[in-house]
């Protein structure tokens, strides 16, 4: 048994058989084999190695009939590399004395090549060694690809590991099936992050060398509330884990007793609690009652998990399910909002030195304005079936509110022409994501119909932090007097305007900051489904008034230190409660 400490980055409790997958497509997964596993490790690495040789020999055949032999001969040049029995030994080697799976083993044998010609000179050698790494790496494709059938098609729950969190590696599999989530890197607020937290998945990260300790099926304790992973738990590690586990059962349904009524302060105001959904499946994944409505529908990844562009069709019968589900409760449903790490397989967009800061959300459908005028056409026809709020992401300026207005009376009008009916009103309203936003917000006001809060990227874009970048990632903080300073602006102008805003970013989730940010103005918070039930409790158990006077007291420090310690102490207070609560609402003894 080994007890590893790391960095936790979504809480909860998780015990079950590892899986190691890869973060990224551009790095193969790298995990330890047992003794007796290395002969069957040899003989996948030979299937996969003659399923690629027939691949090519069929594309070579193929291709001489089109065009020619000659340029049918560089596929046969790639079935000769592959059977090339001086590599092949080399992979062998490597599986049996490294004792590694054949992916590593294979990306090894390709950075030899690569070493050995980048010494040489010249161009045409450097290319060379391209040529002839390209077919090993359909080798590693094709060890994937069998890999990912074997336990997509497995039934059993798993623990997720790799060398990075990311969106990939949360989303390997249906979430119905991970149990938690562990890597070597990643921040505490990165886009794996955020998914891992909404998905309710526990999670740890900052582990040096976690994979080269695992083995595929290991069983493994992810305790996501202290940060710790344990590798192969003896009985008494799993007796005190299953003990905590029932703790945290007992405090869940405790808070679930009167998670379904509504977030009214002690002195009589109502919060609005929404629910940030990533699609449609996720409706399964919490009891509806508990939410006031969809706070943040991110469409992308109904994007994201296509081959191909959904059809306005396709589109219209997600969003009517998510609308008749919420029955009399709205949905917000934000637009696209794809580039940065959110890339579609289907839809290449350049490479960029900076993408946090380049061509993504709205500034790609304003350009491609055929997704914008599909989706608003999907969501407008679902706005016959219920209460349904259009939210644009990234956006920068008064100029792109009025192009998108624009394009949304025309897009109503042109439904209306082909005798669609739609919603007589259908609010729009803006992220405010960017600092620019901030000192044009009285005018935007004016020209929406409510706003919603990103903190996740208001954070990283007002202290110049990129959140997915473990170099500086450690900078990126959402106490910091700044952030709060311009969360209580932006609640100052919304009262003004008389408008709605909502909070929709990740520092909604926590019960004190929930609370902070009531008094500053904001009628609606909107977190991840299994932050509902804690976040009515803490409203139910405040009044407003004491609401703003901890705003108003968190606005005035200096330091980020100050602002931890006025949370916690609200933290403190609530975590005192949440265990009376917890206690009366026990069963009593025989």
């Amino acid at each position: 048994m080994a007890l590893i400490q790391g960095l936790s980055v979504s809480p909860g409790l998780g015990l079950g058989p590892v899986h190691v997958v890869r973060a990224r497509l551009d790095a193969a997964p790298t995990w330890t084999l047992r003794s007796g596993e290395v002969n069957a490790e040899v003989q996948r690495l030979n299937e996969a190695i003659a399923r690629v040789i027939d691949v090519l020999g069929v594309r070579q055949t193929e291709v001489a009939k089109a065009v020619g032999e000659q340029d049918a001969g560089i596929l046969g040049v790639h079935q000769m590399i592959l059977q090339d029995p001086g590599a092949r030994e080399q992979v062998d080697r490597t599986i049996r004395e490294e004792r590694i799976n054949a992916e590593a083993a294979v990306e090894r044998l390709i950075d030899r090549l690569k070493e050995t010609m980048g010494r040489l000179e010249g161009d045409s050698v450097r290319g060379y060694a391209a040529d002839i790494s390209e077919p090993w790496h359909a080798v590693i494709a094709a060890l994937m690809r069998s890999d990912q059938e074997t336990i997509t098609q497995a039934e059993g729950r798993v623990v997720i590991a790799a060398a990075e969190l990311t969106p990939e590696a949360v989303t390997f599999l249906p979430r119905h099936r991970v149990i938690a989530v562990v890597t070597e890197a990643g921040g505490r607020f990165s886009h794996g992050a955020v998914l891992a937290r909404s998905f309710g998945v526990p999670c740890v990260v900052g582990i040096p060398n976690l994979l080269a300790r695992l083995e595929q099926n290991m069983p493994v304790l992810v305790d996501g509330d202290n940060g710790a992973v344990t590798l192969a738990p003896d009985e008494a590690s799993e007796g005190e884990f299953e003990l905590r586990l029932a703790q945290r059962s007992v405090r869940e349904a405790a808070l679930a007793l009167h998670a379904t009524e509504p977030a009214v302060t002690l002195d009589g105001e109502t919060v609005s609690v929404l629910v940030n959904l990533e699609s449609v499946r996720d409706l399964e994944m919490f009891e509806h009652g508990r939410c006031d409505g969809v706070g943040l529908l991110r469409t992308e990844f109904l994007y994201m998990e296509r081959t191909v562009f959904p059809s306005e069709e396709e589109q219209y019968r997600l969003y009517r399910r998510m609308v008749d589900a919420m029955e009399d409760r709205y949905v917000v449903i934000r637009t696209l909002d794809i580039g940065g790490d959110k890339q579609l397989p289907y839809f290449k967009t350049p490479r960029e030195n900076n993408p946090a800061l380049g061509w993504r959300g709205i500034r790609i459908t304003l350009e491609w304005q055929d997704l914008l005028r599909v989706q608003l056409r999907a969501i407008m026809r679902a706005s016959l079936h219920g209460e349904v709020r259009v939210l644009l992401p990234m956006i920068t300026s008064l100029e792109e509110v009025r192009a998108v207005r624009a394009i949304f009376d025309e897009t109503r009008q042109q439904l209306s022409v082909q005798g669609y009916d739609v919603a007589p009103d259908i609010p729009v309203g803006v992220m405010i994501e960017i600092p620019s936003m901030l000192w044009v917000l009285d005018e935007v006001l004016d020209m929406v119909d409510f706003v919603s809060v990103g903190t996740n990227d208001l954070v990283q874009y007002l202290l110049a932090v990129d959140r997915d970048n473990v170099f500086v990632s450690s900078l990126y903080e959402p106490f910091h007097p700044a952030v709060i300073r311009a969360l209580g602006a932006i609640g100052d102008a919304v009262r003004r305007s008389g408008k709605s805003a909502c909070v929709c970013g990740e520092m909604a989730g926590d019960e004190a900051v929930a609370v902070m940010l009531a008094g500053m103005g904001f009628d609606s918070l909107s977190v991840a489904p299994n932050f509902l039930s804690v976040l009515k409790f803490a409203v139910r158990r405040t009044t407003m008034a004491d609401a703003r006077l901890l705003a108003d007291s968190v606005r005035a420090v200096s330091t980020i230190e100050e602002v931890r310690a006025r949370l916690d102490e609200v933290r403190e207070r609530f975590r005192v409660e949440m265990q009376g609560a917890v206690s009366g609402a026990a069963p009593a003894d025989g």
